[in-house]
């Protein structure tokens, strides 16, 4: 196909799907002519990836070449793979840590630990962690950390579902597409559904009796 099909194939603009090659991120098509390229099936499925990573990620022009290198990378194992895309995945705070970054650091590595998790302490998911929990010793919230294991226990059976859901993709490109679509979707729904849960539990231990 022309690139003007693989426009309205996937609804990226020509210059758009020309920028994504001039980076680096799609590759090039095939020459048929001085002035015509071919395109095929992987340059649909490439726009997928990049448009869900852009779009439903948010990842950076940069980041997205990082998963893509990964991507095209065989030697690169499917949890390293994996692990490329959840770091571009972690959210930033916007803030400064504070003075108490080091103590919730500990914390955090020490919660992987106990866990037994096959984590990285030193990981952006580990540090938006810690980052978080200084927040809240600094806001006169410390004794929040103590419900931290039942937030892990939830945690562990939500990537265990998280997992499960992207497993049957064997294709890395529609594995990675998966694992952001299900990761920042899947943030909204277990958001949606704590809020749910809350309000349940509330009315059950503070509601008025009926």
């Amino acid at each position: 196909m022309r690139i003007g099909e693989l426009s309205r194939r996937t609804g990226v603009s020509v210059p758009t799907i020309k920028f994504y090659v001039r980076e680096g991120l799609l590759p090039a098509g095939e020459l048929t002519s001085p002035n015509q390229a071919s395109y095929g099936e992987a340059h649909v499925q490439r726009l997928r990836l990049i448009r869900a990573l852009l779009d439903v990620g948010g990842l950076s022009v940069a980041s997205i070449r990082e998963v893509i290198v990964a991507v095209d990378d065989p030697g690169r194992s499917v949890h390293k793979l994996l692990g490329t895309v959840a770091g571009g995945l972690v959210p930033s705070y916007g803030r400064e840590p504070g003075d108490g970054i080091e103590e919730a650091r500990k914390q955090v590595a020490a919660l992987i630990a106990s866990r037994g998790w096959r984590a990285n302490p030193g990981s952006p998911a580990a540090e938006a962690l810690a980052v978080a929990l200084a927040a809240l010793g600094e806001a006169g919230h410390g004794a929040f950390s103590q419900v931290l294991d039942a937030y892990a226990d939830a945690a562990e059976a939500v990537a265990r579902a998280d997992l499960g859901y992207v497993a049957h993709n064997v294709a890395r490109e529609q594995l990675v597409e998966s694992v952001v679509v299900g990761t920042v979707v899947g943030d909204a729904i277990f958001s949606a559904l704590r809020r749910l849960a809350q309000t349940d539990a509330s009315d059950r231990m503070f509601g008025e009796a009926t």
